[in-house]
């Protein structure tokens, strides 16, 4: 791992994963302060889940460090912008800074290699499930399209997705490999679609 100064977008319920994209309308002064310092610089952005809510809760020790791989300047200074995530990093500890947002020390892990993939009965099991969960949540799917993802854009797409509590996304952020990641995702779809079957609140 290395060792780096990252500054932070803490937001709930927000995943993003190595390899994938997440699109972010920028409003607040201290996240456009953020977008405009970044651009400036290595276009880099930590994301972190905050533990709870406050103007300067405690974050989870894990988050996706992105670069900004497209940015739009709307004309009353907010940003609409696509993050790509790059890899994992790991909360050492949060610095001292007179800036609006938020930086971090963390080690940054290596990227996960792009060839990862899943056995296929773990690929049948989390395609059957994810048509359960679908069909359980009342979900239009193309499945045809779903069945060209390869592994990874399947399994870190449904992460990032899913109607999961900001809790259980942190689960799958943390799972260190593709397998475990979709094993996790099923067993959440099984709890949230029993929960739907029997009348209670899905993780949202």
């Amino acid at each position: 791992m290395n060792r780096a100064r990252i500054s932070i977008f803490p937001l709930s319920g927000a995943l993003l994963l190595p390899g994938m994209e997440l699109p972010l309308h920028i409003f607040e002064p201290r996240y456009r302060a953020l977008v405009q310092d970044a651009s400036a610089r290595d276009r880099r952005i930590g994301m972190i889940q905050p533990r709870s809510e406050g103007p300067k809760p405690p974050l989870f020790d894990v988050g996706c460090l992105g670069r900004i791989s497209h940015i739009e300047a709307l004309d009353d200074g907010r940003f609409n912008i696509i993050l790509t995530g790059l890899a994992r990093f790991r909360l050492v500890r949060e610095l001292e800074v007179s800036t609006l947002f938020r930086q971090i020390e963390a080690e940054v892990e290596q990227a996960p290699p792009e060839d990862e993939a899943l056995h296929m009965v773990e690929r049948a099991a989390l395609e059957q499930e994810s048509r359960r969960f679908a069909d359980a949540l009342g979900y239009a799917v193309d499945w045809t399209a779903v069945s060209r993802l390869d592994d990874v854009a399947l399994v870190n797409g449904i992460a990032q997705i899913a109607p999961f509590d900001p809790a259980a996304k942190q689960t799958l952020l943390e799972a260190d490999t593709l397998s475990e990641r979709a094993d996790r995702i099923i067993q959440l779809m099984q709890i949230v679609g029993r929960a739907e079957r029997d009348g209670g609140a899905t993780m949202q």
